[in-house]
């Protein structure tokens, strides 16, 4: 089982992660981490706190000389704005943490963490619950995408929709080759404002966070991630909690601002009649053992288990509950109507959300890829794999 964990505040000293199950003969290296790192940054509309951060990675255990050790994968990113918070975010006692903050956010986890933990200042809840966190998660599915990578599979994102703005579909990334495409969309997003890949919609979405910063608001969006070159069989029908369609959203669903998650077709598919959404069923190309499809509708997924398509996931972000004006609340101490308090915050998201929805996909495949092909070593993996395409053909 692959599975990893998290620790870290958002103005704290650093973000931790610890990445378990991880095989071993995986080249690995701090680059392959910082590169996703500094994707997650990217992107128009972000605030202030990403010309502080250039996150970078340290790596304590696991790797060696380059490649997986097998052992638990320990990771470090400093926080560089810590300095600036030493006095709130000290663990020692006797700090000068200020005033406490009594005004919650609509939207943001404030009120719901202070009830929960019986908080009496909302930054104990708010530290921890913010999208800061997600760089950890970002590095955990660096190893993991190491790992597909090296089997042949790759997970590619893009900026669906933005506010009402929907890219068109005919623009997405398209080919035959999951390698080959990896590589020319990763060119492709580095000229790109938004991860978007439609021009045209770009430009219409960059105006759009233009005129909600002009008014203090934030915006949402859809970012469609899939997973090239899988192979079918990943995950099971048996029990609810081995679906993989099932561990995917709620992988996905519990990234920060995520609210809804689409597998294939989705809201649509729940439509349209059957004969729109199911995929018919073509022989197979000669040589290759795997049914073709006309269609992905099912996104590459059928009754929890992969089918040998791409699989899709789409997932729907909610515009950030930071604005930069307050919103209605109320003053915890007495009850009373009052604005809400304000963070220094993004006005959209959505193309780091990409990056991240990107490593939660990895991760949850990833774990997948070893319940399959369950291994101790990356060789031992491929040589499993191997044996399985053969056995379908």
């Amino acid at each position: 089982m692959l599975r990893y964990l998290t620790a870290g505040e958002s103005h704290g000293r650093a973000l931790m992660t610890i990445v378990e199950g991880l095989p071993a003969g995986i080249p690995l290296s701090r680059e392959d981490v910082d590169s996703e790192l500094v994707r997650r940054q990217m992107g128009y509309g972000r605030g202030g706190r990403m010309a502080i951060e250039r996150d970078r990675v340290t790596i304590f255990s696991g790797v060696r000389g380059g490649v997986s050790l097998g052992s638990p994968v320990a990771m470090m990113i400093r926080n560089r704005d810590w300095p600036n918070w030493r006095g709130v975010m000290d663990p020692e006692p006797g700090a000068d943490a200020g005033p406490p903050i009594r005004r919650p956010r609509p939207g943001h986890v404030d009120l719901a963490a202070s009830m929960k933990y019986g908080y009496r200042d909302l930054r104990d809840g708010l530290e921890r619950a913010s999208a800061r966190e997600t760089a950890a998660r970002v590095a955990a599915g660096a190893l993991a995408s190491a790992l597909l990578g090296a089997v042949g599979i790759r997970v590619i994102s893009w900026t669906a929709a933005l506010g009402e703005i929907e890219a068109d579909p005919d623009t997405f990334p398209s080919g035959d080759d999951p390698g080959d495409l990896w590589s020319r969309w990763r060119a492709r997003e580095e000229e790109t404002a938004l991860r978007c890949p439609d021009p045209a919609s770009e430009a219409e979405m960059t105006e759009l966070i233009d005129r909600a910063a002009e008014r203090g608001d934030t915006l949402g969006g859809v970012v469609e991630a899939r997973v090239l070159g899988v192979p079918p069989g990943l995950g099971s029908h048996v029990q609810s909690d081995r679906r993989l369609d099932g561990r995917l959203a709620g992988a996905v669903a519990s990234i920060q601002g995520i609210k809804a998650v689409e597998i294939g077709a989705g809201f649509a598919g729940a439509r349209s009649p059957g004969s729109r959404v199911h995929d018919e069923i073509h022989p197979p190309t000669p040589g290759d053992g795997v049914p073709s499809r006309p269609t992905n509708r099912a996104g590459g997924i059928e009754g929890g288990i992969t089918n040998g398509q791409p699989v899709v996931v789409r997932a729907h972000m909610k515009p950030i509950a930071t604005l930069g004006r307050s919103m209605a609340s109320i003053d915890l101490d007495t009850g009373s109507p009052i604005a809400s308090h304000h963070e220094r915050s993004d006005v959209c998201a959505v193309p780091a959300a990409g990056v991240v929805v990107e490593a939660a996909v990895a991760l949850c495949v990833a774990d997948a890829l070893t319940e399959k092909f369950g291994a101790d070593t990356l060789a031992e993996i491929l040589a499993s794999l191997q044996r399985f395409r053969e056995g379908l053909r």
